[in-house]
């Protein structure tokens, strides 16, 4: 009895405790989404609003009714089958082009002194400074029949006539692998940087070869950069539009260019919205997958796993 008696208001305290410790974190709760409140609903307004708008106009065909005739002309017409293929191919070839060039480029940069590194940052980032558009009309300049690099290749007796660099399958490559290349290198970088090289060291202490040590522990450290940098690249590269437009000349054609004629040419809001729609979905998807396959959970932002 006298135990009980004493136990009694020892345990008072650490229940009155719970309780205020339980209120605390319910008004932190109020207070974060009476801070993240303006937020959502610019983001509301701003982008599910549009989307949600594309996505009605979609369901209704040239006379105004309900139908899923936009959805099915996407199907049915080969013209816009063969326009999703050659943007899911462009996607992939830019990617791996972003991978070959970008993966040595951070290496490089990661190894170098911080102050020289610092320098060839500047480099990466000095594009951004320069609209997409101007640096795409300087690849038309360099690349055309009487631009710099068939002058060179002529004067050079590389070849005898000059090539065609632009307006085709290859100059989209070259010009959407140059705008969207920093998009790779600055994430792979920093992931690089933050590896700690004693684990390199360890590796070759313990017998293995600089090659091995750096496929076996420094590689994969630096998977969760590169992840993140080439599905930036690849979901970029799914809706853009400039580049392609440009140097393609009208003989390469993407999705997003598909839905700007669709508007501009025909003023068929209901076939483009279609088009936006499956856009972002398959946009969407490709996340999921890359997330589940490379365990890549920071695309949702729960952090790499």
């Amino acid at each position: 009895m006298t135990a009980a008696v004493s136990v009694a208001p020892a345990r008072l305290p650490a229940r009155l405790n719970a309780g205020i410790l339980a209120a605390d974190q319910r008004r932190e709760r109020l207070l974060m989404i009476a801070l993240c409140a303006p937020a959502v609903l610019l983001t509301l307004v701003v982008i599910f609003l549009p989307v949600g708008w594309l996505s009605w106009l979609s369901l209704f065909n040239d006379a105004g009714e309900l139908s899923a005739a936009n959805y099915a002309r996407l199907v049915e017409q080969r013209s816009y089958i063969g326009t999703f293929k050659t943007t899911f191919l462009i996607s992939v070839v830019v990617t791996l082009v972003s991978l070959v060039l970008g993966y040595p480029l951070s290496y490089m940069l990661a190894q170098l002194p911080r102050r020289a590194a610092s320098l060839c940052m500047i480099c990466v980032i000095l594009p951004f400074w320069t609209s997409v558009l101007v640096r795409t009309y300087a690849w038309l300049v360099i690349l055309q029949r009487k631009g710099l690099v068939n002058d060179w290749l002529v004067a050079l007796g590389v070849v005898d006539e000059p090539l065609q660099l632009v307006h085709n399958f290859g100059g989209v490559i070259i010009g959407m692998s140059q705008v969207l290349l920093p998009f790779l290198v600055l994430p792979l970088y920093a992931s690089m940087k933050s590896i700690d090289r004693d684990y390199v060291r360890a590796a070759m202490n313990l017998g293995a070869s600089p090659t091995a040590a750096f496929w076996q522990v420094f590689f994969p450290l630096s998977v969760p950069g590169l992840v993140a940098g080439l599905v930036l690249i690849f979901v970029l590269c799914l809706g853009f539009f400039v580049t392609p437009a440009l140097m393609g000349g009208g003989t390469v054609i993407m999705w997003a260019m598909r839905i700007q004629q669709t508007v501009s040419l025909y003023a068929n809001w209901g076939a483009a919205s279609a088009l936006g729609v499956v856009l972002l979905v398959v946009t969407l998807v490709c996340l999921y997958v890359f997330a589940k396959l490379f365990r890549a959970g920071n695309l949702f932002g729960r952090g790499l796993g």
